[in-house]
């Protein structure tokens, strides 16, 4: 089986809203980060940022008490919640109430995103996922779409019922991930000579949730069709790039559905999403790479996000 390519710079245009003057806050997306622990601060900041860049209104992080400074101080321009707990901060009698303070703190925002990114940063402590896992839970029930990266697929691979059937659930598994994914579904070791098919199956097999593998071309599959993206792309694999993708795929995921709801037609916006976020990324990398070259950092990747839709979707020409 062969993938299709998709002309994903053409998508872009057409899910990317137009900047008007009627417009206001909150329109063009609000999109929240679920990640943050004392050893990871980075990852939820590159993410929450990146949607901010490519066009989103509002940008949340939801992290632990420890992140939460460090966070806030590399941008006033995030909304940092200092909500999640990890074990050691718990004694063990209080788990249950601490659980449903961090589930009752996150549900006053919840319906108001537009799509979650779940795992940048998270971590792997038992009682701070099994807080993740409610979160995701209560979204589900909701509707929000939600994009699963980092941790966040370390906790659904071993938990496949959280995301299992959910249509508006984006895994963007890399080479690791994306192997212990077809191990624990598929009971298989990864075969790139069939990606094609392989990536359908395991889609399928968790009920159709889009699957964006990460790569040389980025395949990406809701179970019934993959598709390919393979424009642009850098030689330069710094750490954090994927954060930007999740960040990404979430701001153009809401977007398509915004598109697809006004027109009315019969799309999956995980997989149009997923594909105008990996486009995005790859252009911005790209981009990023013909500048500083062995020197690129995510840092500059996440300042050619602006330029790299501009070139593609000039502020005012794309429309709903």
């Amino acid at each position: 089986m062969q993938s299709v390519e998709v002309d994903a710079e053409n998508i872009i245009r057409i899910i990317t809203p137009a900047l008007d003057q009627s417009r206001h806050k909150g329109q063009a997306g609000k999109i929240a980060v679920i990640g943050g622990c004392r050893e990871y601060t980075g990852a939820p900041y590159f993410a929450a940022i990146s949607a901010l860049k490519i066009g989103a209104d509002l940008s949340h992080v939801f992290c632990t008490k420890d992140a939460a400074p460090v966070i806030k101080s590399y941008s006033p321009e995030l909304i940092v919640h200092p909500v999640l707990e990890e074990s050691y901060s718990v004694r063990e009698e209080d788990k249950k109430i601490i659980a449903s303070k961090v589930l009752g703190e996150v549900d006053k925002w919840l319906e108001r995103f537009d799509c979650l990114v779940v795992g940048p940063g998270l971590g792997r402590d038992p009682f701070l996922l099994d807080c993740v896992s409610e979160i995701i839970r209560h979204a589900r029930k909701s509707n929000i779409p939600i994009v699963i990266d980092g941790d966040g697929l370390f906790l659904v691979t071993n938990h496949l019922e959280l995301v299992s059937g959910y249509a508006l659930a984006v895994l963007t598994p890399n080479v690791n991930e994306y192997k212990r994914l077809v191990q624990k579904v598929l009971s298989s070791e990864v075969n790139n000579d069939d990606a094609t098919q392989q990536v359908l199956s395991l889609a399928k097999q968790i009920g159709g949730v889009t699957i964006l593998r990460k790569g040389k071309s980025d395949l990406i599959s809701d179970g019934d069709t993959v598709k390919s993206v393979s424009i642009y792309g850098s030689p330069r694999r710094c750490g954090g790039q994927g954060d930007i993708l999740s960040g990404s795929v979430a701001v153009f995921l809401s977007w398509a559905r915004q598109h697809i709801e006004a027109a009315d037609l019969d799309s999956n916006p995980a997989v149009i999403g997923s594909i105008a976020g990996s486009a995005m990324m790859r252009k911005a990398a790209s981009l990023a790479f013909s500048n500083k070259k062995r020197s690129t950092v995510t840092g500059d990747i996440i300042e050619c996000l602006g330029k790299s839709l501009e070139d593609i979707c000039p502020a005012g020409s794309c429309s709903l």
